[in-house]
């Protein structure tokens, strides 16, 4: 597992192959697709996040698209759209907008084309 701890901020887009727990701020996107994302009570994220599970304890504003469960915890505070199969909404979270599981097959093809458009961007950029 990989902490980006609570004395951290990240401006621009976060990429993990493993678990990664976040107790800092980021300002962009985190994808960790396969494995689990978890955002402690420090943690605020401003931007989308794609992983397997998804838990959060922090705030959060934007897209969470996670293929298998998303957990808000009691005292996260999630603003966006939720593209999951399962979701648990614990009593004493605070949840400002739309829950979508139709389009998760749809979101999660979107996320991987457009990781891999950046990754072929990133490569030809690093060319002589």
């Amino acid at each position: 597992m990989s902490i980006l701890g609570n004395s951290i901020l990240v401006k621009g887009d976060v990429w993990a192959s493993t678990d990664l727990a976040i107790e800092g701020r980021v300002e962009g996107a985190v994808t960790c697709d396969g494995f689990a994302v978890t955002l402690a009570p420090t943690a605020h994220v401003v931007g989308d996040v794609l992983a397997r599970d998804i838990t959060v304890a922090g705030r959060v504003e934007g897209q969470l698209v996670a293929s298998d469960v998303i957990d808000i915890r009691a005292e996260a505070t999630v603003n966006g759209r939720l593209i999951t199969g399962r979701l648990i909404l614990n009593d004493g979270a605070t949840f400002n907008g739309h829950v979508e599981p139709q389009h998760l097959e749809a979101a999660l093809r979107v996320a991987r084309f457009n990781r891999q458009k950046d990754q072929k961007e990133q490569t030809a950029a690093r060319r002589p």
